[in-house]
């Protein structure tokens, strides 16, 4: 029933096709000129009503082909190419017959609508190619992308009537074609089923879609130039013109676009593949990830599939312990007859054994003739885990038929999945660690929750802005803000060298240092120095900190601070950014005087909107896939370009494009950034 309804529907199809194409073929004999808006519309609309219904005639055909997409592309390769021949045929031929003689009109009207419809089925029948190649493989339905270009190539095409109004009213049709051009750039990306093919059918299909690509380039060229097959077109149909148009530049797009990818997907097609050939014949082998718990579970698994697949009676698995091999498992042979074969078998074999490799009963010396009994044949496959050896699989026969190629393959690929399985294994002893270790991150996480102010402080004259993102679980970046007395505020950008828990615990003592001695000494470079002296005997000969502090007097309007090795300070004032850099090396560099002497403080006098950015180096070395750095140039355009907005904008801002900039590179260090803003 199902395919009497589709033979139906297809009947009608063609029946729809061939009225359309004669109603079009009979008013262009009565109408061959279409020098009114309302016969040039007439025509375009049975021009569109053919294309239509000769697609919803061929796509059926196309989509039954969708198991073999190298036969669509090859086909749309034929089609091209006999395009080719004919307007380079064509080109000559008909101003041939034009020159010659001038009473073959009739021939001349014939040959021309014959030309119309080979340009008109053709791009018809390639179109319908692209789309079926479009949606071959596809997770998600992109059905909305696809109609989307469909829209915008019909009002091209329509938006040729356009220029019956007014000839100069031609930038609605430039739009709509530039559009569609962009379309077909953004759907020619959805080639997902390149993965699927094979590395023979890649090789193939590199060639020819470089052959197609210049193909569809050459005859998109050739119906640029004016010349007699263009004049044609447009004579009988602006819009059909256009639809090829678009559709020679689809192709080029489009197979260009395949010959990039193929060419990506060459260095992993022989790993796809044979992932494919094992996937297709050992489905059942995922079973074995899951079996990570019980060890012995698996084993009995392992060998329960090995002999059933590969066709042997017996198997044994043995896996590396420090320098010797612990027999782990055993299937149809006894404990101590395998140990000794294991033993002798791989004494034996002089070179490592990378490979699975086969020992038979004819070939080998009488003493472990002795031990192999019944068995005349012996295969054995490694277990390797990242190209390292941690056991080997074992599988006898008591028959004299040899392991052919497919069963070593097949062995191999079971001592793969049984060397991630087993590996799995030893994982989930480091994963206890793991969660002892998470709790102790835990406990660091909560610390350095504590360290860090809750809320940033309010005042009338002074906007605060502040954020803390760590590169790991905690991290040394530290920063603090302190009421000081006669109306004075405090604060602190903090970076100890260094990542994780260690960093984290030298930050916890730095703010207790910070937050007693703000209280008893404000000049800011002298705390700096008695700060460095404190932490004499808490800093390793590897550990420093880089160090801002200051004091904003929010009566006067003065900031005050002084830097210890710190990035330098993103100053904002009107249509100026600078970097503020007084001197001073980091904490824990130098304990002698050379410290304090380095030291330099600054003094600025606030105006009103004068933005003022504290900040670790995470921000400028923020690194990008191409291991390129942020930098200042970036983080000052932010700063001054959002001046006017609020500061808690701006670090919304800074951190967008900084995720955007790293979006292919890891985090590779924490984060921090104060932001103030005088408003007086």
């Amino acid at each position: 029933m199902i395919n009497n309804i589709r033979n139906t529907t297809r009947a009608r199809g063609l029946e729809n096709t061939i009225l359309a194409s004669i109603l079009l073929f009979l008013y262009n004999i009565v109408f061959p000129l279409h020098d009114t808006l309302i016969l040039s519309t007439i025509n375009e609309v049975l021009v569109f009503i053919t294309l239509y219904f000769l697609f919803k005639y061929i796509h059926p055909f196309l989509s039954g082909k969708t198991d073999s997409p190298l036969t669509l592309v090859l086909n749309a390769g034929i089609l091209t190419a006999l395009i080719f021949f004919v307007i380079s045929i064509s080109m000559s031929l008909f101003d041939d017959l034009v020159l010659t003689n001038e009473n073959l009109n009739i021939f001349n009207s014939l040959f021309s609508i014959i030309l119309i419809f080979v340009f008109l089925g053709s791009s018809v029948y390639i179109f319908s190619t692209f789309r079926e190649l479009f949606f071959l493989r596809q997770k998600k339905d992109p059905q909305t992308y696809f109609n989307t270009m469909l829209v915008f190539f019909s009002l091209t095409f329509f938006s040729n009537l356009l220029l019956k109004v007014d000839s100069n009213f031609d930038y609605p049709h430039d739009a709509f074609f530039v559009v569609s051009i962009v379309l077909i750039c953004i759907n020619s990306l959805r080639v997902s089923w390149i993965a699927f093919i094979i590395k023979r059918q890649k090789l193939y299909l590199l060639i020819i879609s470089t052959v197609l690509s210049v193909l569809f380039g050459f005859n998109f060229g050739m119906l640029q130039d004016t010349n007699t097959i263009k004049q044609l077109l447009v004579t009988f149909s602006p819009g059909l013109y256009t639809i090829f148009s678009l559709v020679m530049i689809y192709g080029m797009i489009y197979f260009g676009v395949i010959f990039f990818t193929t060419l990506f997907h060459l260095p992993t097609a022989e790993a796809f593949d044979r992932k494919a050939e094992e996937a297709s014949s050992f489905m059942d082998l995922t079973k074995l990830i899951t079996q990570v718990f019980d060890f012995k579970e698996l084993a009995e698994t392992v060998m329960n599939i090995t002999t059933k697949v590969c066709n042997s009676y017996s198997a044994w698995l043995v896996t590396k312990k420090e320098n010797n091999y612990e027999l782990n498992a055993v299937k149809n042979i006894a404990y101590i007859e395998a140990d000794k074969l294991t033993k002798l078998l791989l004494d034996y074999e002089e070179r490592e054994l990378i490979r699975v490799q086969t020992i038979y009963f004819d070939s080998v010396t009488s003493d472990i003739k002795g031990v192999m009994g019944d068995f005349k044949s012996i295969a054995i496959a490694p277990l390797k885990v990242h190209e390292e050896i941690n056991g080997f699989l074992f599988t006898a026969r008591h028959n004299n038929i040899n392991f052919d190629e497919d069963e070593k393959k097949s062995l191999q690929a079971f001592a793969d999945y049984a060397a991630v399985a087993l590996e799995n294994a030893k994982l989930i002893a480091e994963s206890i660690e793991k969660e002892r270790l998470e709790k102790e991150l835990d406990v660091a996480r909560d610390i350095q929750r504590k360290i860090l102010p809750s809320q940033v402080p309010e005042t009338k004259n002074l906007e605060v802005s502040a954020l803390f993102i760590p590169a790991f679980e905690v991290g040394g970046d530290y920063y603090d803000f302190f009421n000081l007395e006669n109306n004075k505020l405090g604060f602190v950008v903090a970076d100890v060298s260094g990542k994780g828990i260690s960093a984290a615990f030298i930050m916890a003592e730095v703010k207790g240092i910070f937050e007693s001695l703000s209280k008893i000494i404000l000049k800011p470079s002298e705390l700096l120095v008695k700060v460095n002296e404190i932490l004499k005997d808490s800093l390793d000969k590897k550990s420093f900190v880089t160090v801002i502090y200051g004091v904003i007097d929010l009566e006067k309007g003065t900031i005050n601070f002084a830097r210890a090795g710190h990035p330098p300070v993103i100053f904002s004032r009107k249509d100026k950014v600078e970097k503020l850099q007084p001197g001073g090396i980091g904490i824990g560099l130098d304990y002698s005087s050379g410290f304090a002497n380095t030291l330099k403080e600054m003094q600025i006098e606030l105006t009103n909107g004068d933005i003022f950015a504290f900040y670790s180096d995470g921000i400028p070395e923020a690194k990008n896939a191409k291991d390129e750095d942020f930098g200042y140039t970036r983080f000052e355009n932010i700063i001054h370009q959002n001046r006017d907005k609020h500061l808690d904008q701006i670090s919304n801002e800074l951190m967008k494009n900084i995720t955007i900039f790293t979006k292919d590179h890891a985090q590779h260090d924490d984060i921090t950034l104060v932001l103030f803003k005088w408003k007086s």
